[in-house]
């Protein structure tokens, strides 16, 4: 018999979980991008890196993995942080001239973002306002990569682009399962070279993802489990990260964190902190982890 305390647990209500996007981890694994972007097949690839990625080396890491795997390549880099429909569509007639059969979103969430944006435009047509919600197209986009040098967005492992209309400066979230990566890989060497506010702000708005998308309306006990190892590893390793930057064990575990907490906000949604810190991004130019840490403690006072 059973004793009244080793009762089995209630099994949970029905639910779907969400994974489309497979992970290759490690310290060095940006030199596996082109074996990996083999296995997806094609021929030409489109990276998407900003500015300070290219600045930092870390897109010529990835170009010459590419051209070392046979692949010809180009690099759309005429985007700001937040990315406006407007950069999207630029970055779209770009591919085009260029006719990808892969895209690779190399840098932080506002390259992974805007890599999504244009394989959006590109495959599908119309204005990024076309795609706004979750399964908006029903059409194949192009296979793509997500090599995150943040640790913050989780856009690797989310299937929504998050892009700004240009004329209000609304956020604008565009989601597809055909849209989310193949594969991302996380190489937390490529984290190392952020400033000590990028990795503060982009530390910030994962923790807050962990959190969001804990106390969901739409958390499942399987999108929980990814909210609370997110918050675990987060809590435990950024003050590391902040003592010590070339730590590469706690920036692989932040990074890592980070990519849980994209998952679960895949699966579970976000809620009033990130509603409330948009606006301060679109009318402000506050940066976006910087707003929802502002906005994060008045929400969690409001909701006790």
């Amino acid at each position: 018999m059973t004793h009244e305390s080793e009762k089995p647990a209630v099994q949970p209500s029905s639910f779907t979980f969400r994974a489309n996007t497979r992970l290759v981890v490690g310290e060095g694994s940006v030199a596996e991008l082109g074996d990996v972007a083999q296995e997806l097949g094609g021929t030409r690839v489109l990276i998407v890196s900003d500015a300070g990625v290219l600045a930092a080396g870390h897109t010529s890491a990835g170009v010459a993995s590419l051209k070392a795997s046979g692949f010809e390549t180009t690099v759309f880099s005429e985007f700001t942080e937040n990315p406006t429909t407007r950069q999207v569509e630029a970055g779209t007639a770009f591919a085009k001239a260029f006719e990808p059969d892969l895209i690779v979103g190399l840098g932080g969430g506002s390259s992974m973002d805007c890599a999504k944006g244009i394989n959006f435009l590109l495959c599908c047509g119309g204005k990024m306002e076309d795609y706004q919600g979750r399964g908006t197209t029903g059409l194949p986009l192009l296979p793509s990569i997500g090599c995150p040098t943040t640790a913050g967005t989780g856009s690797e492992t989310q299937s929504f682009a998050l892009i700004s209309d240009a004329q209000t400066g609304e956020k604008l979230a565009c989601g597809d399962p055909n849209a989310a990566f193949r594969v991302a890989i996380l190489d937390p060497c490529l984290t190392v070279t952020q400033p000590t506010r990028v990795t503060a702000l982009t530390g910030i708005d994962a923790l807050s993802h962990a959190l969001e998308s804990h106390v969901s309306t739409k958390a499942t006990p399987a999108s929980r489990v990814f909210s609370r190892e997110a918050w675990t590893l987060l809590t435990k390793n950024l003050p590391d990260v902040f003592r010590n930057p070339t730590d590469i064990r706690a920036r692989s575990a932040v990074q890592l964190g980070a990519a849980w907490a994209g998952l679960a906000i895949e699966n579970a949604m976000l809620g009033a902190a990130h509603g409330a810190a948009n606006p301060l991004t679109a009318r402000f130019k506050v940066a976006h982890g910087q707003a929802v840490g502002l906005m994060l403690p008045h929400i969690i006072r409001f909701n006790g």
